[in-house]
């Protein structure tokens, strides 16, 4: 029996009868770029957000990127953030004109330490890029702290978060809402995906959504006046009713992949040499991928590749040591934490559609390989 890490086709079936008429509409429509069904889908991602404005665009990569832009940052502007990401985190900085700092993570919770962050500060930062990894919230009370006393910008990656929260001052407050803004990625694997890329930006500033709206048209509020250099990063009227078609199903869906994750950590329980993710106790974890640390990884992966089942290392190798950042200066063994999580964390199934026969099938061929 083959166990995909993740199987799109299982959630099809389960919204084939509405997605393809809503699909179709929009073909009949001829209207395939923004309009009502973004503006509709930008209204309901800020309210799951808690935020007043959704601003939608191209993927989760353009909401950094995006974000980071308004920020207006100047050469030697420095932007902290973490180096065990998507690639994308710190691309972004780059390419908005920042300059990256890497600081390491926390080893429970793979996010990004906050009393790091507060060391790495100086006269030249100017925001943090926070990323919430696999589905967990990081430190955001924290992060706002260090962020007011020093009068920086948070922009929160929330790419794999959506519909997650953190217990802050008595209140759950959702993936996005805290910082500056939050970026979101739609990407089909993500836990609300469409049929391509998509992504969104939220915040409760009008003047900086009012901004992004300009800069996701090439820097003009109205056609062919441009008030600033923007970039092409609009969503398409598919992607949202796709999205539309799928939202309603998200807080099901994730209820589905909490009990998988607890599943997953009560099979595993007497399995020693592997340790499953730990949630924060302030955290409404969304399990985005269950991501557990393993003894010889890229050897149980193999054997679980031999018995039919995905798995997937996020990720295998941290910024810092990445080529195109050689030239910012660090060396292996400056982040020992995210340097060790490379080489042993592994993404197992954890899909809402995923049976429980699935989950004992799973665990069942790791026990084996350690036995």
């Amino acid at each position: 029996m083959k166990i995909p890490l993740l199987d799109l086709q299982a959630q099809f079936e389960t919204i084939e009868n509405d997605v393809l008429p809503a699909v179709l509409r929009v073909a009949k429509s001829q209207h395939f770029i923004m309009g009502e069904l973004v503006e509709r889908l930008e209204v309901a991602i800020a309210e799951l957000a808690g935020v007043s404005h959704g601003i939608a665009c191209a993927s989760g990569t353009d909401a950094l990127l995006l974000s980071l832009k308004a920020l207006r940052l100047k050469p030697g502007d420095e932007v902290i953030t973490t180096p065990f990401t998507f690639f994308a985190t710190a691309g972004a900085i780059c390419n908005a004109g920042g300059h990256p700092v890497f600081v390491d993570v926390k080893r429970d919770t793979f996010n990004i330490d906050v009393e790091q962050v507060a060391a790495a500060v100086t006269e030249r930062t100017r925001a943090i890029v926070p990323v919430h990894l696999f589905g967990q919230m990081a430190e955001m009370d924290n992060l706002l702290e260090l962020a007011a006393r020093h009068d920086l910008d948070i922009i929160e990656d929330a790419a794999q978060a959506i519909g997650a929260s953190r217990l802050i001052g008595g209140e759950w407050r959702a993936a996005g809402e805290l910082g500056t803004t939050g970026a979101f990625s739609f990407f089909p694997s993500k836990n609300l995906g469409c049929w391509g890329d998509g992504g969104m930006i939220v915040t409760s500033d009008p003047e900086l959504a009012a901004c992004l709206r300009k800069l996701r048209t090439h820097g003009g509020a109205k056609q062919y006046h441009h008030e600033e250099v923007g970039i092409n990063s609009r969503l398409d009227a598919i992607q949202a009713a796709v999205l539309l078609v799928k939202l309603p199903h998200l807080a099901a869906w994730t209820e589905v992949r909490q009990k998988n994750a607890d599943r997953y950590s009560q099979l595993l329980q007497d399995v020693d040499a592997v340790e499953c993710p730990p949630t924060d106790p302030a955290n409404r974890h969304v399990y985005h991928q269950y991501t557990v640390r393993a003894e010889r990884r890229d050897e149980l992966k193999e054997h679980l590749a031999e018995s039919g089942i995905g798995s997937a290392v996020y990720y295998p190798r941290a910024l810092h040591m990445q080529p195109c950042f050689a030239d910012l200066g660090y060396v292996k063994g400056q982040f020992e934490i995210s340097e060790r999580a490379c080489d042993e964390v592994l993404s197992l199934p954890i899909y809402p559609e995923l049976t429980q026969q699935d989950q004992e099938t799973v665990v069942d061929a790791v026990r084996e390989f350690y036995q």
